[in-house]
């Protein structure tokens, strides 16, 4: 089957999951500029989480340009993924309303974690589909910049109960890393095309 329903269907989700994460930033009652103080850790939270979804959301659509079919399980990993990315606006505002408190940091890094994980999953489902000399496969290859991303977002969730303001840090880190899109797949597929 082809790939643009899939697309389409997580390009929503991802949307709605935007739209639910700026709709709990709550505004202040009083007009005044000093009332928004102490909404600081929520904004800051609202401003990492929307940070990972776009980078999710973009290195998403890399993948799919990638590939042209897709089956039952790679619909179900791409479900997979999609489950633990909505999580991110709960976790968001329990971060941002607890201050960064060790326990909503270290929750908002196994879903981090989880995230990361399903995305590997879709990523080798794909590259089952079409082969391991589809552009897909030469693209990832060992997918070392996944792995690592996963163990810091172990280590971040261990040291969120130490400071979770290493934790924070850890997270901002993976962000930095992923912030310029993937670009194995457009430098993979324009090979191909040579």
């Amino acid at each position: 089957m082809g790939k643009g329903r899939l697309e389409a269907f997580s390009d929503g989700v991802i949307a709605i999951i935007i739209t639910i994460m700026v709709l709990e930033l709550k505004a202040p009652h009083e007009p005044e500029i000093s009332a928004l103080r102490p909404l600081y850790s929520a904004f800051l939270s609202y401003v990492l989480s929307f940070v990972f979804v776009g980078i999710y959301w973009n290195n998403h659509h890399h993948l799919l340009q990638a590939v042209h079919h897709v089956n039952g399980r790679i619909l179900w990993a791409n479900m997979h993924l999609l489950f633990w990315l909505s999580l991110t606006p709960f976790v968001t505002r329990w971060m941002g309303e607890s201050r960064f408190a060790s326990g909503p940091v270290a929750a908002y890094g196994a879903v981090l974690l989880m995230a990361g994980f399903a995305y590997s999953i879709l990523t080798r489902a794909l590259i089952a589909r079409h082969g391991k000399e589809s552009a897909i496969a030469a693209a990832v290859g060992s997918d070392s910049k996944g792995n690592g991303s996963v163990a810091i977002y172990a280590v971040a969730i261990a040291a969120a109960f130490f400071d979770p303001r290493i934790s924070c840090g850890l997270y901002i880190l993976v962000a930095v890393i992923w912030l310029v899109p993937d670009r194995r797949i457009e430098k993979a597929l324009a090979e191909r095309g040579a």
